[in-house]
């Protein structure tokens, strides 16, 4: 199982420019933007982007939801692990006492520890599985949470689109950095995830 911070970022990294551009095909195919008091006066900059890694390493939430991935890795692989050393303590023993077993014991043993072994490599399947529908419900829970955040925020502040950035993981080759939102963004999430865990 791998739940490398990397691997997570760029999932999440991922979702995020997917995001991005289907909202932007949306906005362009949906109906028309409700009128807002800030909107985008003409003139100024409708299009704002985020840096995906400052936000993903600072929003608490992002934050909260990748020690609870590592914490069901780490416990994931700590069982399996177990039962992997289980199963190899028992093929130890049997090594041992192969010789001076009677041929039916030794048969009947050999497959027992076929049986576990196959036994275990299921379980083992499951627990990858189990770990990945997991993280990917957690992704999708950050993915709506920002996709909400984003749209209510272009909304109040008039921007037609508000993409993702990444130096580590680039779909934009240079954005200017007047339009950086990501600190304030940053901090209205973090602020409403306060309010939502008391």
């Amino acid at each position: 199982m791998k739940t490398s911070g990397s691997i997570f970022t760029k999932t999440v990294l991922g979702l995020l420019i997917a995001g991005s551009m289907a909202a932007c095909n949306n906005n362009k195919a949906g109906s028309a933007p409700a009128t807002t008091t800030t909107a985008a006066s003409p003139g100024t900059e409708t299009t704002a982007y985020v840096q995906s890694d400052t936000l993903i390493s600072k929003y608490e939430y992002a934050k909260d939801m990748g020690k609870r991935l590592q914490d069901k890795g780490k416990t994931a692989q700590a069982d399996v692990g177990a039962k992997q050393e289980a199963l190899q303590r028992e093929f130890v023993e049997y090594q041992k006492d192969a010789a001076t077993m009677p041929a039916d014991k030794r048969q009947a043993t050999e497959q027992r520890l076929q049986r576990e072994k196959q036994e275990f490599d299921q379980y083992q399947q499951r627990a990858s599985a189990e770990f990945q529908n997991a993280q990917g419900t957690e992704t999708s829970k950050l993915y709506d949470k920002l996709t909400e955040f984003c749209k209510a925020y272009a909304k109040e502040k008039g921007y037609k689109a508000i993409l993702t950035y990444s130096k580590s993981n680039p779909s934009v080759l240079y954005v200017d950095p007047s339009l950086d939102i990501t600190a304030e963004v940053v901090k209205k999430l973090n602020d409403a995830y306060a309010k939502d865990k008391k």
